[in-house]
């Protein structure tokens, strides 16, 4: 018997009455099909008028404020406070350097940053010490009497009893010396001579700093700890030659500067 069109097998299956074209050309969700990203614009609505709008708003506000400024508006001398000091700036002219200072104020400036290091944990933040363990600074003969015999308390450390004649704690004072440049001692002194309510007025320059190294270095043992006694030796300044306190520097040189 010959085949006829009812049958399930058919030879020509897109014209068969059992399949339905257009469901056969659908692509089915496939793995590939689920792969693919969706139109980014299907779901998305245009940006509305009022929107905008309200950012044209802010553009204008923003042109008038920077219109009414003139220029000003990151200007220097109006957004920093007063009685700030500008920084150079690398490369900058000489006439744009900042300006001098009498170098009395600078050292003692310096200074109190090494104190605060040194000598602080002992001697307290107003140097007046405990009256027990730790003496005072302040009026000491010895701080403010003469510079060679102070150096060599600070270098050396101290043994015994102190300018007062009084032995505080154990009796011992830790060297301060160690790793300490010569200008750090010249900072250092010419700080505690004139901080703390004392006023010598002088400042001990790196170069007579460097003599007091060269003292403690020489000593006979240059370990151990000066004595009241030894400190009698030293009863003298430092040699070097004197600096004006007021003499005009330049605050990052520390050179002096001709006044303008």
């Amino acid at each position: 018997m010959s085949q006829d069109s009812s049958s399930p097998q058919s030879s020509r299956p897109d014209l068969d009455e059992v399949i339905n074209v257009t469901q056969a050309h659908t692509p089915e969700a496939t793995a590939a099909a689920a792969r693919e990203f969706p139109n980014p614009g299907a779901d998305k609505q245009p940006l509305s008028i009022a929107t905008f709008a309200l950012c044209a708003v802010m553009l204008i506000i923003g042109g008038a404020v920077l219109g009414t400024t003139s220029g000003s508006l990151f200007d220097y001398d109006i957004q920093v406070k007063p009685n700030y000091v500008r920084g150079k700036a690398p490369g900058a002219a000489d006439d744009e350097a900042l300006p001098p200072k009498p170098i009395l104020d600078l050292y003692v400036k310096k200074g109190q940053a090494l104190y605060s290091a040194k000598c602080n944990g002992c001697h307290g933040a107003d140097a007046k010490g405990d009256g027990v363990n730790y003496p005072s600074l302040v009026g000491s003969a010895w701080s403010t009497g003469h510079t060679e015999r102070f150096s060599q308390v600070i270098l050396n450390g101290l043994q015994g009893p102190t300018s007062t004649g009084k032995v505080y704690g154990a009796g011992v004072m830790p060297a301060q010396g160690g790793g300490m440049s010569a200008q750090d001692l010249a900072y250092l002194m010419t700080f505690i001579r004139n901080s703390f309510g004392n006023a010598v007025g002088d400042v001990v320059t790196p170069e007579m700093a460097q003599a007091a190294i060269d003292l403690a270095a020489a000593r006979k043992n240059p370990a151990a700890p000066v004595t009241a006694d030894e400190l009698k030796s030293f009863e003298k300044d430092l040699p070097g030659e004197k600096v004006d306190p007021a003499t005009l520097v330049d605050p990052i040189t520390l050179k002096p500067v001709a006044a303008k």
